[in-house]
């Protein structure tokens, strides 16, 4: 897609949804004055000169903000949209300070621009705004829903490799984690030695997934599904170095060299989900979002994954960062609910933040529950497995 074509989600308003078809977006969309608005504090810094109007060329089909591509004069920037009950300006000032660190550190991720007071966030009312330098590359997953598969085999291997690099660069990066809150990743609970009781103290310091435990059986759902899982993950993950990951590992967050088969990752960007965890969680948040087809299981309630991706992902992540005994142990024990922190989070965002009953429901029986127990019906079980014998190769 050229820079000034629009797709049909971006000129429709409609943006991905939690199933196969466009919906409705949660947020308005970026119009040509409140980009101009945003574009103000940035003026004659950064190489950003508003004495032409800035026009929005694309909208992003993602559902959870508010995000376009802006020209003006010669450059074209990505402004990006938060509600201030998802983001706080100190969150995104954290994603901003690791995005520094990486490209210092070789990762090729859009610069972060800098207000002309410094700054990196911009406040405005109950919205807080953030602008970086368009990604290079060729953004192949544009317009393709979040978590689904990659298209080719040399895909997976390559964004393996990209992955491993990025671990690499991120060891250093010294920030504690970020707390859990709504629309956010952790290992707060899946790393716990009492995960019970750090659920208890995530529901008790969140009053809106406070609210959601009332009328569903949320502790007990958690218990029944995730909890036997856990206490066999924790122990594995805690005698593991953590670190700072990318937390949203998936195609649609890359960009690429070229169409060609011997595609590499040109680009990585959206660390909205990136926080203090471990590499094999990380590699794992990975294996889920890229090699099952969610959308198709929760429109036909079965599903197979894809091992040929799954090989490839691991192939390439291994040819850059051989994983040991103990890290493969740990990356197929947290595998089935490596989505958990997520996904309660999400719930919360539903039931509270948009205030939407049916997604809310939907996150809650489709993705908090239904992905655990996608691991326990015969598809997972046959990826645990096929990971399984690749583990005992070594």
């Amino acid at each position: 897609m050229m820079e000034n074509e629009m797709s049909a989600s971006s000129t429709s308003g409609l943006v991905h949804g939690m199933g196969q078809t466009l919906v409705e977006a949660d947020w308005p969309t970026l119009t040509d004055n409140e980009v101009q608005a945003v574009l103000r504090h940035f003026d004659q810094h950064e190489g950003v000169s508003t004495s032409q109007a800035a026009v929005v060329t694309w909208r992003s089909p993602r559902p959870m903000s508010a995000a376009a591509l802006v020209h003006f004069a010669n450059e074209t920037v990505f402004v990006k949209r938060h509600q201030a009950a998802v983001r706080t300006p100190e969150r995104l000032r954290v994603e901003h300070q690791f995005s520094s660190y990486l490209r210092a550190r070789g990762q090729a991720l859009p610069a972060v621009l800098r207000c002309a007071n410094g700054d990196t966030v911009v406040l405005d009312g109950d919205f807080l705004y953030e602008v970086h330098a368009r990604a290079t590359g060729v953004d192949l997953y544009r317009d393709v829903p979040s978590w689904h598969p990659f298209t080719s085999l040399d895909h997976a291997r390559a964004a393996g490799r990209a992955l491993a690099r990025f671990h690499r660069a991120a060891r250093g990066f010294s920030l504690p984690p970020s707390a859990p809150g709504v629309l956010a990743n952790s290992t707060t609970i899946v790393a716990a030695a009492d995960p019970l009781a750090e659920l208890g103290r995530i529901i008790a310091a969140r009053p809106g997934l406070a609210r959601v435990a009332t009328h569903r059986s949320l502790v007990e759902d958690f218990a029944h599904y995730h909890l036997p899982t856990i206490e066999r993950a924790a122990p594995l993950l805690r005698a593991l170095s953590s670190q700072w990951g990318h937390g949203d590992w998936h195609p649609s967050n890359l960009t690429w060299s070229s169409t060609s088969p011997s595609v590499i990752v040109e680009g990585v960007f959206d660390l909205g989900l990136s926080n203090r965890t471990f590499a094999v969680h990380d590699l794992a948040v990975a294996l889920e979002r890229s090699t099952v087809d969610w959308l198709d299981l929760a429109g036909t309630g079965l599903v197979a994954a894809d091992l040929g991706g799954a090989d490839a992902l691991l192939d390439g992540y291994e040819e850059v960062q051989p994983l040991d005994e103990s890290e493969l142990a740990a990356l197929v024990a947290v595998l089935p609910v490596a989505h958990l922190e997520y996904a309660l989070s999400e719930v919360e965002y539903f039931a509270e933040v948009v205030r939407s009953p049916v997604n809310a429901n939907l996150a809650y029986d489709g993705y908090f529950i239904g992905h655990s127990r996608w691991f326990e019906e015969t598809a997972g079980l046959v990826l645990l497995e096929h990971l399984r014998r690749r583990a005992r190769r070594y």
